[in-house]
């Protein structure tokens, strides 16, 4: 099947016709009001269906025999559908329209703005055994793409049209597929497997055109031969005509000549003074004789008239036959003409194609560079990427080594706070101890110091007498009483931060030891 050049151009034009039903539904409910015959993909629309109706037509046995025409089929429907007659007798009587192929298009445009084309569509295609009269076995309208056709015809049933038809534009229409604007529709997803399908599908509309054409120039060349040895047995028939006049003309000749001596010799024995006769015998022989050659010239002019009025039998079966094959040369000429006309349209159509052909390639040269710089960035993109894994590896490297130095770091963490509590446990009460003691021999320090200087009313390291309690302070450092005077100095302590009175002699010690520590 994939093989068969006709199951080929089947699938090709059912396509065809899905892209054309698809693209005018879609710009027609975009476009929001009715359809006019100048309507582009409208347009192709009727162009499509035209290629898919005559696809695997039979050629009509007359002389005219290559003239192929779906009209025929469509008669069928008034048949099979009576409300159909309507739209036929419409066709029939419109003005203008000279050619069954230009009743068809008008048939076509009527069924779409009575939206009945889907339905009369599958009524004649349901009717195989009468389509069987008009189309080949294999063609389209006979196998299942013709039904697929006719159940997308249903969509069109949105749409509303009002299409201006004349007669002269329906007769005289070039019917050529644009396949740009459904390249177009296609571009928008720049998918090579895509714009290779189509590359193939005008490749196979091109094969199917220059098939067409070969069989055209077939054609051709068989009635320039036809009308060749109708020239020739035209001019062997005038030949044969003018001998036939030329023969009548001197049979008419031999007649007058023969009529002319018939009737001088019956004047002649008029007034022919025969010798005078003895007897009455001699006078009755006189008269057998007369009558004998009288009796002769007569059966000569009839075998004339019979020869003479043969001979003009056969001039006018000559003269029939002449004009037979006068009428059947200018139907020649007539057919040669259409054929002609047609070879120019299928050329203008070829040419098309080709320059459809050319774009098709030049996208596909851009889609292929498009490719290549795509590929180019794809290998960047994936080099970027090895580098960035190979970085990315490097990291979990490294977060490794730091998750192992974390935990290595914890583990010490624990062991220093477990030798931390284990420290605090094992002196904690020792150091509670000593700082009982401690402040038991401040507390005794600090009431002794009280009590020596309530006797003697002197500070301990002042002389300085009559020195009142009241005035006395508390060196921050030793923990000492003093004399006003004797604490007046302020220095931070190891203690604390902020500055604190202590006594004379801290002061210098301090100053000594603070001098001695580097800062």
């Amino acid at each position: 099947w994939a093989t068969d050049p006709i199951a080929i151009e089947r699938l090709n034009l059912m396509n065809m016709a899905k892209l054309s039903i698809k693209g005018l539904i879609e710009s027609a409910l975009n476009l929001g009001r009715t359809l006019d015959s100048d309507y582009a993909p409208l347009q192709q629309f009727f162009v499509v269906m035209e290629h898919c109706l005559k696809h695997g037509l039979k050629t009509k046995k007359t002389f005219l025999g290559q003239n192929k025409s779906f009209w025929g089929a469509l008669e069928l429907v008034e048949k099979l559908t009576p409300e159909a007659g309507e739209i036929t007798a419409s066709v029939k009587d419109l003005p203008g329209l000279k050619t069954p192929l230009g009743r068809g298009r008008a048939w076509l445009r009527l069924a779409l703005m009575q939206k009945k084309l889907s339905d009369y569509m599958k009524t004649i295609i349901n009717r195989k055994d009468l389509l069987s009269e008009f189309y080949e076995p294999n063609a389209l309208m006979m196998e299942e793409e013709g039904a697929v056709i006719a159940g997308l015809l249903v969509g069109l049933n949105v749409i509303d049209a009002n299409l201006c038809m004349k007669g002269e534009d329906l007769d005289s229409q070039v019917g050529v597929i644009d396949f740009s604007m459904y390249l177009k529709d296609g571009g928008h997803s720049s998918k090579s497997a895509e714009g290779d399908g189509q590359i193939t599908a005008i490749l196979d509309q091109k094969n199917y055109v220059e098939e067409l054409n070969r069989h055209l120039s077939a054609s051709v060349n068989n009635l320039q031969a036809k009308v060749d040895a109708l020239e020739k047995s035209n001019t062997k028939l005038t030949e044969e005509l003018a001998v036939a006049n030329n023969r009548i003309i001197t049979l008419q000749e031999d007649a007058e000549i023969a009529k002319e001596e018939s009737s001088y010799q019956l004047e002649t024995r008029k007034v022919k003074e025969y010798p005078p006769y003895t007897n009455v015998i001699n006078w009755e022989f006189r008269n057998i004789f007369t009558v004998i050659d009288s009796a002769a010239d007569g059966q000569a002019l009839g075998e004339t008239r019979k020869q003479l009025k043969e001979e003009t039998l056969l001039r006018l079966d000559v003269e029939r036959e002449l004009e037979v094959q006068i009428g059947m040369k200018q139907e020649m000429e007539l057919s040669m003409k259409m054929l002609e006309k047609d070879i120019c349209e299928k050329q203008d159509a070829l040419v098309e194609l080709r320059q459809q052909l050319e774009d098709l390639r030049a996208i596909n040269q851009q889609l292929s560079h498009k490719s290549q710089s795509a590929d180019a960035g794809s290998k960047q993109k994936s080099e970027v990427i090895v580098r960035l894994e190979e970085k990315i590896n490097q990291m979990a490297g490294t977060v490794k080594q730091l998750e192992t130095r974390c935990k290595q770091a914890e583990r010490e963490r624990d062991l220093a706070l477990e030798a931390n509590r284990l420290f605090k446990q094992d002196f904690g009460d020792k150091i509670e101890s000593l700082q009982t003691e401690t402040q038991q021999i401040l507390r005794q320090n600090e009431k002794h110091i009280y009590s020596s200087n309530l006797n003697n009313l002197v500070s301990l390291f002042c002389s300085t007498p009559d020195v009142f309690v009241f005035f006395q302070k508390q060196c921050k450092n030793c923990s000492g009483v003093f004399c006003e005077s004797c604490v007046s100095n302020e220095l931070p302590l190891p203690s604390s931060i902020l500055p604190e009175t202590v006594c004379t002699t801290c002061y210098s010690h301090l100053l000594q030891q603070y001098a001695s520590t580097p800062t």
